[in-house]
């Protein structure tokens, strides 16, 4: 007698765990190996290869930048985190963003784009897509009658970030998600700040959800990635085109350590969100800062939207002070446990300062009312702190010796 051991439908905190997890039907190896191998043997004319055209994964595994048993699993686990039919994993979080424009856009179409997100998405999208005949229009998202007023009829995607990197806006993704519904136009939202443990936007009406893996999802700082994750047909489109043709993909070793810093997820976020909240309120309330942003603040101007569409606050905090470049400096002179370096959603706390005229000469270059609506949320400059699992204590005795004067 054998006993039925599919499981009902689990919920996400298992999901990090178990979504597409399969023991190694040889060795009996709960934890997942690494396939580390470039080609596969096969015999030509065997069961299971489809016509030219048909889903890569459903093809025996035969050469590594197409398919690899260790990237495969990644994405199932991704995909099962985040409610989707499939997923594809790449290099980087841009390649994921790369791949996703560069198959849904051709010349002649038109892309909104959030008019604050990660900087390399918006560099691709403003200075890259344009030279291949796309029209882009950056709009804030925050707008909902905005991004109404910015749809053609060509517009074929709407890319959003939630929250937005580094001022920490939000986007209503249920509303943006009508909207492009009714308007015929897929809609991918870059969720790398957020995390499946926090919103999970298919749910909300996207099409797409992105993530760089390099940050909340692998949390240990050692390995680049990327994923986009979807209904199948549309995952198949990308596949087809960006994960075969692009030569964006991601190594078996990093999907290895990508994986098993997924296991922790939802511990790690519970306590970083739990530790963002404590820093955020000492902040808000340390003479030399003059602002903090941060979801679960009352003060921050979506906090009811936050409350709706978040179910954590998330491990970033953004904020301010006077002078912020002499602050800068303190800070990577005086930290002791916070890091003053660049990425984000680390097991230790970094903190960088995002200066408002770097950015905009950089990556922005905003004008007029859309630049200070950005002054708005910026100031000069806003320091972006991501916390990690250090004790909240030690890391707000870090902050007071940066701060004081």
């Amino acid at each position: 007698m054998t006993t039925d051991r599919t499981p009902p439908k689990l919920r996400p905190a298992t999901l990090a765990l178990d979504g597409g997890l399969v023991p190694d039907p040889v060795t009996g190896a709960i934890a997942p190996g690494i396939s580390m191998s470039v080609n596969n043997v096969f015999t030509p004319g065997a069961a299971g290869f489809s016509a030219e055209g048909a889903d890569l994964t459903e093809q025996p595994y035969l050469y590594a930048r197409w398919t690899n048993p260790t990237v495969r699993e990644l994405e199932r686990r991704v995909a099962a985190l985040e409610g989707a039919e499939d997923a594809l994993a790449t290099a980087t979080g841009v390649a994921a963003v790369a791949a996703t424009f560069l198959t849904l856009l051709k010349a002649g179409d038109h892309l909104i784009v959030s008019d604050v997100c990660y900087a390399g998405a918006y560099e691709l999208a403003t200075r890259i897509l344009p030279d291949l005949g796309i029209a882009v229009t950056p709009v804030n998202l925050s707008d909902l009658n905005a991004v109404q007023a910015a749809i053609r009829p060509e517009t074929r995607l709407i890319h959003a970030e939630s929250p937005c990197n580094p001022i920490l806006r939000l986007t209503d993704l249920a509303g943006l998600s009508a909207i492009a519904r009714a308007a015929g136009v897929l809609l991918s939202v870059d969720s790398t700040l957020a995390t499946p443990v926090i919103t999970r936007p298919l749910e909300l009406g996207a099409d797409l959800v992105i993530h760089s893996l390099t940050k909340f999802m692998n949390g240990h700082g050692d390995a680049l990635g990327g994923v986009v994750c979807g209904a199948r047909a549309l995952i198949g489109r990308i596949r087809a085109r960006a994960g075969v043709y692009l030569g964006a993909s991601l190594s078996a070793h990093n999907a290895w350590a990508i994986l098993r810093g997924i296991d922790t997820l939802f511990p790690r976020l519970r306590q970083s969100s739990e530790t963002a909240l404590i820093l955020a309120r000492h902040l808000e309330a340390h003479p030399a800062v003059t602002r903090v942003t941060y979801p679960g603040l009352e003060s921050h101007p979506q906090h009811a939207l936050a409350r709706r569409q978040m179910a954590l606050s998330g491990g970033m905090v953004a904020f301010q002070t006077a002078d912020p470049e002499a602050m800068a400096r303190r800070m990577a002179d005086r930290f002791g446990v916070i890091h003053y370096a660049f990425s984000l959603g680390h097991q230790r706390s970094i903190c960088v300062l995002i200066g408002t005229d770097e950015i905009q000469g950089s990556t922005y270059r905003m004008t007029g009312a859309a630049l200070q609506e950005y002054r708005r949320w910026a100031g000069d400059g806003v320091f972006r702190l991501s916390v990690g699992l250090e004790d909240p204590e030690d890391l707000i005795e870090d902050l007071n010796r940066a701060l004081q004067g």
